[in-house]
Parts: C-alpha cells; sequence; structure tokens
C-alpha cells in the first residue's frame, strides 16, 4: 500500500485504508459498492462513515486510485488468507456459518 494514496475522505491507519475519521475500513466501502450498493445504502449500512459526502469522497478514491486500490485489496487477501490457515475453524464452527448464510439468502429482501 502506498502510504501517498491519501485524500480528504480516506486516510492511512494500521496498515489499511478507512474512511477519514472513522472506523469503517475502505475495503467495506469497496465491497459494497462492487455489489451496487448506492452511496446512500453504504451510508445506511456504515452510519459511522458520518455523512453522504463522505461516502461520495471514498468512491471517488477508490475511481482515481485503481492501482493503489487493487494492491490494499490483495494484501487485505493476503492477511486474510493468512489468518485463515494459521487459526483454522472447526468443522462445527463451518456448519454453523454455513447455515446461517443459508438462512439469509432465504429472507426477502
Amino acid at each position: 500500500m502506498t502510504e501517498k494514496n491519501t485524500s480528504r475522505y480516506v486516510e492511512t491507519r494500521n496498515g489499511g485504508y478507512y474512511v477519514t475519521g472513522s472506523r469503517v475500513s475502505l475495503a467495506s466501502v469497496i465491497h459494497s459498492f462492487r455489489q451496487g450498493a448506492s452511496p446512500e445504502t453504504i451510508l445506511q449500512d456504515f452510519p459511522y462513515i458520518g455523512s453522504l459526502s463522505n461516502v461520495y469522497g471514498a468512491i471517488a478514491f477508490i475511481l482515481e486510485n485503481p492501482a493503489a486500490v487493487e494492491e490494499y485489496l490483495a494484501n487485505q487477501e493476503h492477511l486474510w488468507n493468512n489468518i485463515e490457515s494459521e487459526h483454522p475453524l472447526s468443522s462445527d464452527m463451518l456448519a454453523r456459518f454455513e447455515t446461517g448464510r443459508k438462512l439469509l439468502n432465504r429472507q426477502p429482501a
């Protein structure tokens, strides 16, 4: 991750990108945005972002810095894979997650 790639709406902390002044990771905004969520929906899902202008600013950062965003996501994926390999979930826990996922997929939006 390149430290210089920040803006008024996105800052780096603890090795990751965050919406400035919040605990919301930029990865959360990226994934929601790429799944088609509107800025209003993103703000509803992550109210700690603070304002709609902060959401739009984060989206602008995402669109203006595609290389940095892809590098960040790759780093996050690598970290996640390391955590999963060092601390694997039990088969019981995986089954419980799968049951919960199936229940959520059955509920109407």
